[in-house]
């Protein structure tokens, strides 16, 4: 799975490949408790969807910049726009349904 940071990001938001962010925090329990879907997700969609996961402390500008203010907030990004957004824990299925329907 990424890291995705301020200087990684141009490159990943301008790919053919859709991204999928994770915006979360070290100290946020329901961060850590999909963090392992997440990484499920990144093999089963390889080269498929760029998956990647953002620290919310470390890379407040792109926290700021897509208007964060719970995490852990998924986005789901294709030719550059957000088109589908998780905010909190959900199930497995309601991150698989969006991820496939973003496809």
């Amino acid at each position: 799975m990424l890291e995705i940071n301020t200087d990684n990001f141009p490159k990943l938001i301008t790919s053919e490949l859709p991204l999928v962010i994770d915006f979360w925090a070290e100290w946020c329990g329901p961060c850590k408790a999909i963090a392992p879907m997440m990484e499920e997700f990144a093999r089963e969609y390889d080269e498929q969807v760029n998956i990647g996961k953002c620290d919310v402390e470390e890379n407040n500008d792109l926290a700021v910049e897509f208007k964060i203010r719970n995490v852990p907030t998924i986005l789901f990004i294709r030719n550059g726009e957000v088109v589908d957004k998780i905010v909190g824990a959900v199930s497995r299925e309601e991150i698989k349904r969006k991820m496939d329907k973003m496809l």
